[in-house]
């Protein structure tokens, strides 16, 4: 089993910034996915953004691109989501979650792992 805890939501003003953190711990292995997904009210849970922990690869949603970026710490089995120029409709409930394997899908029904998630608030 691995457990994904996620931490640096809040609330911040439109323009602002705030970098998300999940750390996973428990059966980690060298070969696999860390995504992130989010869902707003009312909303169906969409992908956000991917990286492939051996070489860092990554996959981004349109709507983040260039303002968001996915990284991860191999050495603390951590990863991360800095989210820059904050708009109003990023708010939403952001879920970090894993999967064994080379790839970088973006449903969520392929990730076996999820961390409860963590509010993000980006007010006018």
């Amino acid at each position: 089993q691995v457990q994904l805890v996620e931490s640096g939501g809040g609330l911040v003003q439109a323009g602002g910034s705030l970098r998300l953190s999940c750390a996973a711990s428990g059966r980690t292995f060298s070969g696999y996915t860390m995504g992130w997904f989010r869902q707003a009210p009312g909303k169906e849970r969409e992908f956000v953004a991917a990286i492939r922990r051996s070489d860092g690869s990554v996959k981004y949603v349109d709507s983040v691109e260039g303002r968001f970026t996915i990284s991860r710490d191999t050495a603390k089995n951590t990863g991360y989501l800095q989210m820059n120029s904050l708009k109003p409709e990023d708010t939403a409930v952001y879920y970090c979650a894993a999967r064994p394997g080379l790839i970088l899908p973006t449903s969520r029904d392929e990730y076996v792992y999820w961390g409860q998630g963590t509010q993000v608030t980006v007010s006018s």
